[in-house]
């Protein structure tokens, strides 16, 4: 571990994560119209938020600071990707990792990795499904758009709210904290595709707030001690199409895509460090 993302590190194995995560969606969905425009601001200046891309451009419009965060992209700031079996990104942000599963382990940065197994729920019929598969992790930047959408049209088959801490996600928390994105809290959304199984893990971090789908709303808080599944059948399916929108974050995170073995190939380009954009080619189905 650098000494430098030690000192940034350290302090967090010992902070109470929800209870900080918690004191922030209260500032964040306060409509204090003072403390909301001044965190609006100071994001847009700090980050350098594109507003030209937003489909409400005044600010004044949004009754809190979430609601800014959240904000809808406008008509075709993003062309979804036309061409055959392409894979495309599920939202705006940085590759963090990508590449082959080992058998049952994803890479996180040098000299860690952890296990599918662990990152599913402990569910071993649910991590063979993409044992020897292919992984991208994707890390959402407060600068960038924070809904996330279909890499591919997909049918729901179940979702998994998975407990557990609230470490950031930035880049030097990745490179010091083991089995970093298995250790936070998540919630793993599983289709069935073209490209057969999917999974989308949309991983939490210090003061997020909140997860949410589509389908079931927000699914955190409240937080539990517990896993929780459900399963979606065949009477009522829910099937989303590519490019549609399947969740977001309340504050940024990090989103993991995982495919079955032989299903795809990311593009050349999918390495860390590359910026990619939502509904950009990131894959191709075999």
């Amino acid at each position: 571990m650098k000494f430098s993302d030690a000192l940034k590190v350290l302090p967090q194995y010992i902070l109470p994560h929800h209870a900080l995560s918690k004191l922030m969606s209260r500032f964040t969905h306060s409509e204090n119209k003072a403390l909301k425009d001044f965190m609006i601001k100071w994001v847009i200046k700090q980050y350098g938020v594109n507003m030209d891309e937003a489909k409400i451009k005044n600010l004044n419009a949004f009754n809190n600071f979430n609601a800014f965060f959240t904000r809808e992209l406008k008509p075709r700031a993003r062309p979804l990707a036309q061409e055959a079996k392409a894979v495309i990104s599920p939202a705006d942000g940085a590759v963090s990792q990508a590449g082959k599963i080992d058998v049952r382990n994803l890479f996180q940065a040098k000299g860690k990795s952890f296990t599918l197994f662990e990152l599913l729920g402990g569910n071993t019929e649910r991590a063979e499904l993409f044992a020897g598969g292919s992984f991208a992790t994707i890390y959402l930047s407060p600068k960038d758009y924070h809904r996330l959408h279909m890499p591919l049209t997909g049918t729901l088959k179940e979702m998994v709210h998975i407990p557990g801490r609230l470490f950031s996600v930035n880049a030097a928390t990745t490179r010091s904290v083991p089995r970093l994105f298995a250790r936070n809290e998540r919630v793993a959304a599983i289709f069935d595709t073209e490209a057969g199984p999917m999974a989308l893990v949309l991983v939490g971090a210090i003061f997020v707030s909140s997860i949410e789908t589509v389908w079931h709303g927000v699914v955190t808080p409240p937080s539990h001690s517990f896993i929780q599944t459900w399963n979606y059948g065949d009477k009522t399916p829910v099937v989303l199409k590519q490019g549609d929108e399947m969740g977001r974050f309340n504050m940024g995170s990090t989103i993991i895509v995982l495919f079955a073995k032989d299903k795809i190939d990311w593009e050349s380009r999918v390495q860390a460090g590359q910026l990619v954009k939502l509904n950009e080619i990131i894959g191709k189905a075999i």
